[in-house]
């Protein structure tokens, strides 16, 4: 990736899922750290930087549609050597793929407050609409969290090595596909298996694409699902497609509760302030975990030209 000039574009998203049986209390910490980081290192304009949090005091909260129209406005503004970066702290889910032909396959998502998902097929969707020459990393710190950008190269994928054993209380970021179908069952009030019903009945027009693939034209999924020569998606997930992110209380930070993968790309970034590729990023946080006695491995999916060029392209 050329390393050119353009704006710098941001939208950050910290669901803790207040007072829900769901409830976690790191990933609005995570944005509000990644927002400084922004500003100080990475040249954001605090005007370009979009914060949608559950915090009660919020002006924006990160419902699926919220976070969409932040997502779609920010791709549509993009021209040719613009930087995006969108940050996810919060849950995320496995569903079953409801793309034709792949019944055994299973489909990425993250979980807005409002559980209107938005999956590996939306992230896709934007990535394909961005420009030539424009960089759009996503930082996912969210269960499951691994090819969320839907036919993303992999890059950096399982590690043979084991970590330590995990020695202090954590919280997974996961909500389990039984307990979102349960609790958009009690949004809707249908008796039925399939999510794409109550998905499209609860959320109509605001909801994922993914949910209409069944009845969309065969040339149409091929086109949307396509990646690119010189696709400009960068994924860096906080573990594989079949791992859990921890939400966990910091002793080093005061007892701080922060997502390890987020705190651990924040540890990696102080601690070198020169320059740092994509790939680098992703190795040196998948040691500081394991150093810390995590067992989830962070990924990276993107180009092999975008796995060497600088994190967001650092001026």
């Amino acid at each position: 990736m050329k390393e050119l000039g353009g704006k710098r574009m941001a939208v950050l998203v910290g669901c803790n899922y207040p007072n829900t049986e769901y409830e976690l209390q790191g990933c609005i910490n995570d944005v509000l750290a990644m927002k400084k980081m922004l500003i100080k290192r990475f040249g954001f304009e605090e005007n370009d930087i979009e914060l949608l949090t559950d915090a009660h005091d919020s002006s924006i909260s990160p419902t699926g549609a919220n976070i969409k129209k932040a997502l779609g406005d920010m791709v549509d503004r993009a021209e040719e050597g613009d930087v995006l970066y969108f940050h996810y702290s919060g849950h995320g889910t496995l569903i079953p793929s409801l793309k034709p032909n792949e019944t055994h396959r299973k489909d990425e998502a993250i979980v807005p407050c409002d559980f209107n998902l938005i999956t590996d097929i939306d992230f896709r969707q934007l990535v394909n609409k961005l420009p030539p020459k424009t960089s759009f990393t996503i930082l996912s710190d969210s269960c499951h969290s691994g090819g969320l950008i839907d036919q993303e190269k992999e890059q950096i994928g399982p590690l043979a090595t084991t970590s330590k054993a995990q020695n202090h209380s954590f919280r997974a970021r996961l909500i389990t596909y039984d307990q979102v179908l349960q609790k958009l069952k009690q949004l809707t009030n249908i008796d039925t298996q399939n999510i794409s019903t109550h998905i499209k009945q609860h959320f109509k027009d605001q909801a994922s694409l993914s949910f209409s693939l069944n009845e969309a034209d065969q040339d149409h999924i091929g086109h949307l699902e396509r990646a690119t020569k010189g696709d400009c998606g960068i994924l860096l997930s906080g573990c594989q497609s079949n791992e859990t992110s921890a939400d966990v209380n910091l002793e080093d930070k005061g007892g701080t509760a922060h997502g390890a993968f987020s705190n651990a790309v924040q540890d990696v970034l102080m601690q070198n302030v020169g320059r740092l590729s994509n790939k680098e990023v992703v190795n040196m946080a998948r040691n500081v975990l394991q150093k810390q006695g995590h067992k989830q491995r962070p990924c990276l999916y993107c180009s092999d030209e975008n796995s060497e060029a600088t994190f967001l392209l650092q001026p």
